[in-house]
C-alpha cells in the first residue's frame, strides 16, 4: 500500500491529491459514502499511466485512477465490503477496474470471486486484465485458473502480465491451451508467441504433434500457421 500512495503521489496533482484525502476522511467516517465519490475518481484524481513509462494501450498498466480507487476502498476498512457489489454492478469500466484492482488489499477472503468470475466473463480486456491479478491468483480454483489463462489468449490479453504464470500452470491448462493452438493453426491463424510459456510447462505430446503435423498440410495457410506458431517455440528454447 505504501508504494501505491508514493506512486499516486508523484503522478497525481496536488488539488486531486487534496480531495482524495478529503474523500477518505469522509469515507473513514462513513462507508456509504463510496456510493458518490467513487465515480467522481477520474475527474478529480485523474487517468493516466499510473507509471509514466507505461504505454497507455498495456491492459495491465494501471491508472492513476486506479490507485485513488483502491486507496478509497481502503480507507473503509471491513465496511468496504458491504460496498462493492454495487459499486462495481453500477460503476462503468473504470469505475469496475477499481474495484477489481482493490480485491488483494481488502480482507474478504473468496467473497470477492464472483465479481472476478463476472469480470472474467466479458469481452473487456482491460476488465480481464484487472480481474486476473494477485487476488484471483490466490483464490481460484486450477480450473477456473486455466480457464481463465484461455480466455485471456482468446480475447487478446497478454498473458505474460498475467499473475500466477507460469507457477499456477497446470498439466491440463497446458493441454487445453496446445489444443486451442492446434485449433487455430488449423483455420491459417496466428497466436501470440508467448503462449508456449504455459503450453512448455507440461507438454502435451498429442496436442503438439497435432500441431507438427499441420506442417504437412496441403493447405499453404495452414502449413504457414503451423511454421509460425513452432518457431515461436523454438525462439524460447
Amino acid at each position: 500500500m505504501k508504494d501505491l500512495t508514493e506512486a499516486l503521489e508523484a503522478r497525481a496533482k496536488p488539488e486531486g491529491l487534496e480531495w482524495l484525502r478529503e474523500a477518505s476522511a469522509a469515507v473513514a467516517a462513513d462507508a456509504t459514502v463510496l456510493r458518490t465519490r467513487f465515480a467522481m475518481v477520474g475527474r478529480k484524481v485523474g487517468r493516466d499511466p499510473l507509471d509514466p513509462g507505461a504505454d497507455p494501450a498495456d491492459v495491465w498498466a494501471w491508472t492513476v485512477d486506479d490507485a485513488a480507487r483502491v486507496l478509497l476502498l481502503k480507507a473503509a476498512g471491513e465496511r468496504a465490503e458491504g460496498e462493492l457489489a454495487e459499486l462495481y454492478r453500477f460503476g462503468d469500466a473504470a469505475e469496475r477496474r477499481g474495484v477489481l484492482r482493490a480485491l488483494p488489499y481488502l480482507d474478504i477472503g473468496d467473497r470477492g470471486l464472483p465479481l472476478v468470475d463476472d469480470a472474467i466473463r466479458t469481452n473487456d480486456t482491460r476488465l480481464i486484465a484487472a480481474a486476473l491479478g494477485p487476488y484471483a491468483t490466490e483464490h481460484l480454483s486450477d480450473a477456473q485458473y486455466d480457464q481463465a489463462v484461455l480466455k485471456c489468449v482468446f480475447v487478446g490479453v497478454p498473458i505474460t502480465g498475467l499473475d500466477g504464470i507460469p507457477s499456477r500452470v497446470t498439466p491440463d491448462g497446458a493441454r487445453m491451451l496446445g489444443a486451442f493452438v492446434h485449433e487455430r493453426v488449423a483455420a491459417g491463424r496466428d497466436l501470440p508467441p508467448e503462449v508456449w510459456t504455459v503450453i512448455d510447462k507440461y507438454p502435451p505430446a498429442e496436442e503438439i504433434a497435432a500441431i507438427e503435423a499441420e506442417l504437412q498440410s496441403p493447405f499453404e495457410d495452414r502449413r504457414a500457421a503451423a511454421e509460425r506458431a513452432l518457431s515461436y517455440r523454438s525462439q524460447r528454447v
